[in-house]
């Protein structure tokens, strides 16, 4: 198996080869398919599995770090990655807790399975329409922001059913892709992050299986669940922006090094920029220790912990790289420059769940619901979590 420092110098190989690429899908809206050969021929879609089922067996931290690095290179790849890699968390996580096998971990290791995510974008309430038949159910539903959708394997998702008995649930369930009623929809054509192939899935009468739900819930009402899914995913897409964030500072500052009569005002920009920086490190950095490689109790403290994070996180990018643009000037604005795709790039990180409005009301009522004897306490002093150098 290959070892910390062989992940961390693959990543700067692979980024390097598909920055050489972003430009043009980018130019043209086209999923990072080149991309998925390379990192399918490293495992690296199996990166994280364990090694017991034949996995790279890369810690959630790693491949945590593993994301930022490559967001450096290669934004909408890294982004399209973490949806990946983040629903693989979730199922070691669940395997470790005992509330799933071990199947879907296998056949990802074995066959490079790509798995795509619309848990995002379907939050409390979900949306579709489901109807009972023999042996299962009919879905039908718009599933929008799907990335990597243009060559996914598996859509893990969910859609909105009334039961006879127990009145509204959301029903959660993977779907092949391959399976009949399932449309990929050429519609992702965006500001930024254009080259994830998030298309819209379009579910028509697709057949689910009774025994392929794997969790049904309360409609529009907070379930545990959500907790785990905060603690993993946010991290792990959050990197890839702080990859972002870090790659624009350093091509500021570069830039103004180049310079021989700098404007006065520069170093200034430069010091306000790298602070803002360190914000969205440090957030990360302690978002990434709320996961504990996976080692978590689904409490609701800890989701609206790690949704706080997310939004800090996601806000200081955005401020990083607008620094940096106004830092270059001019020559920004230009495309073969690299600094206007960041910039378009990273305003999606605004939006990943919780978009800040949400999240703000969401953790306000948390918050005063709380009686005083469980008012949330300090935390102690953080140790430091080293993020390996780009």
């Amino acid at each position: 198996m290959q070892t910390k420092q062989g992940w961390l110098k693959s990543v700067h190989e692979m980024g390097q080869e598909f920055e050489s690429r972003s430009a043009k899908h980018d130019s043209d809206d086209s999923f990072v398919s080149e991309d998925y050969v390379t990192l399918k021929a490293h495992a690296f879609l199996g990166a994280a599995i364990p090694e017991e089922f034949r996995g790279g067996g890369v810690s959630y931290s790693l491949m945590c770090d593993l994301l930022r690095i490559l967001g450096q290179y290669a934004g909408s790849t890294a982004l399209a990655q973490s949806m990946h890699q983040h629903l693989v968390a979730a199922s070691i996580w669940k395997y470790r807790h005992g509330q799933a096998g071990p199947e879907i971990l296998k056949k990802v290791a074995a066959k490079q399975l790509v798995l795509i995510s619309t848990g995002a974008r379907d939050w409390l309430e979900s949306n579709g329409e489901v109807t009972k038949c023999d042996g299962g159910f009919k879905v039908s539903a718009m599933k929008r922001f799907a990335s990597q959708s243009a060559i996914g394997d598996v859509l893990v998702t969910s859609a909105p059913y009334k039961s006879p008995e127990e009145g509204w649930q959301v029903l959660h369930f993977p779907v092949s892709m391959n399976s009949q009623g399932v449309t990929v929809l050429n519609d992702w054509h965006t500001l930024g992050m254009r080259g994830t192939g998030s298309n819209t899935v379009k579910l028509q009468d697709v057949f689910i299986p009774e025994a392929s739900i794997a969790l049904r819930r309360a409609r529009g009402k907070f379930h545990p669940s959500f907790n785990v899914v905060a603690a993993v995913a946010l991290p792990m897409v959050m990197s890839v922006y702080v990859g972002i964030a870090q790659r624009a500072a350093r091509e500021a500052i570069e830039s103004v090094k180049r310079q021989k009569a700098a404007k006065p005002h520069l170093s200034q920009a430069v010091g306000a920029m790298t602070n803002v920086l360190t914000t969205a490190e440090m957030a990360l950095k302690d978002a990434i220790r709320l996961a504990n490689d996976l080692d978590f109790k689904p409490e609701n403290q800890l989701g609206q912990d790690a949704m706080c994070r997310k939004v800090i996180t996601a806000n200081a990018c955005v401020d990083v790289v607008t620094k940096a643009m106004d830092i270059v000037g001019g020559q920004g604005f230009y495309r073969d420059f690299g600094m206007e795709r960041r910039f378009r790039d990273i305003q999606a990180a605004k939006y990943h769940l919780l978009p800040e409005p949400e999240q703000n009301r969401f953790l306000g009522e948390y918050l005063l619901t709380q009686s005083p004897a469980v008012a949330r306490q300090p935390e102690p002093t953080l140790a430091p979590v080293e993020l390996a150098a780009a």
